[in-house]
């Protein structure tokens, strides 16, 4: 595993350093991360059309990072996944994930977002990245509660046209060498393992369908967060290190009343500050062979952002596992031969 890395999407913003990729890169590494994760609509910091046609400029924005002390560890389209798939329900506040030029026109936008999330695959590969970071959308999140109840095939339905809608997109991740990691969340079709496995068998278990592993969303559903990794290991590309917390009160629980993020019973917290064993997730992924990057994921209902990337960094240090290259007993190994073994097991 490599980190610690931060994703930038959080900090982006109007002021420097903030406002380039220069000065962003040179505060993260301030902080002690060794990674960035770039989200690909924060125009001040990539262009990612040119990214992924022109090697020239990738390896100009690989070099300001590595100059200033960090990798790119992946590309990020989550707005623009997001808008592969959008129910007309919430066509009006997703305009703002999208050009000007698009708001109202969703067919317009759908076809954008697509060449959007197309062109991240070619920037990641000319920027030497093997996974990307992104959002399945979602057709039947109004319908994530069956009442009314559902009619018979609506579910699968959904599914197979997201298949038909990221499979091509996919294509391209193959040809291009690199795995579509989705964020499994609340709010997209993509929001556990059960739909990560009803899309896989729509998109006919492509091989660049996989995951990025974010342990805060499962807390939230009150899912086993742990028991997610022994079952999805080999499906998991990407790591949001992100904490969270559910305190289930008298008066709200998961649905969390339409409240603000600070009055929830499910919030997501500074690392550190919520209920997650990230010791266990590390060890897991560490077991498993995991040699993506750990990346700060910074959302807190409390704390200001600047302590939480201040705080991030050595956390993740601390938590990061270099792997036993030997069996701690080996001193004690007999080096028995066959025969001995055979004697041993009382076969001769």
């Amino acid at each position: 595993m490599k980190g610690p890395a931060i994703f930038l999407a959080q900090f982006a913003g109007a002021e420097a350093p903030f406002n380039s990729l220069d000065g962003i890169t040179k505060w993260a590494a301030g902080h002690g991360y060794k990674g960035v994760q770039i989200p690909t609509w924060e125009s001040s910091l990539i262009n990612l059309e040119l990214a992924a046609t022109s090697q020239d400029y990738a390896d100009e924005i690989k070099g300001t990072c590595e100059a200033n002390g960090v990798a790119v560890t992946e590309l990020s389209t989550h707005l623009q996944g997001q808008l592969v798939a959008t129910h007309p329900a919430y066509d009006q506040l997703f305009d703002g994930f999208a050009p000007a030029q698009l708001h109202g026109n969703a067919k317009a936008r759908t076809e954008w977002a697509v060449e959007q999330v197309k062109l991240a695959a070619k920037a990641s590969r000319r920027l030497g990245c093997t996974a990307h970071a992104t959002f399945s959308g979602a057709l039947m999140w109004h319908l994530v509660y069956p009442w009314p109840q559902r009619p018979a095939g609506l579910v699968e339905e959904g599914f197979a046209e997201l298949g038909r809608r990221w499979k091509p997109i996919l294509d391209v991740f193959e040809e291009n060498g690199v795995d579509a990691a989705y964020e499994l969340h609340p709010g997209e079709d993509l929001h556990d393992g059960v739909t990560f496995e009803r899309f896989l068998d729509a998109v006919g278990g492509h091989a660049r369908a996989n995951i990025l592993y974010d342990p805060s969303h499962f807390v939230l559903q009150q899912l086993d967060y742990l028991a997610f990794i022994d079952i999805y290991k080999d499906r998991i590309k990407a790591f949001h290190v992100k904490d969270a917390e559910f305190r289930p009160n008298g008066r709200a629980g998961v649905y969390g009343s339409y409240s603000g993020w600070a009055d929830r019973p499910g919030r997501f917290r500074s690392l550190g500050d919520g209920q997650i064993d990230f010791g266990a997730i590390f060890s897991k992924l560490t077991q498993y062979g995991f040699d993506g990057w750990a990346v700060l994921e910074w959302e807190c209902a409390l704390k200001h952002p600047e302590q939480g990337a201040a705080e991030g960094a050595p956390f993740i240090t601390r938590h990061m596992i270099r792997k036993a290259e030997k069996a701690f007993d080996d001193f004690a190994c007999s080096g028995a031969d066959e025969a001995v073994i055979r004697s041993v097991l009382g076969l001769n």
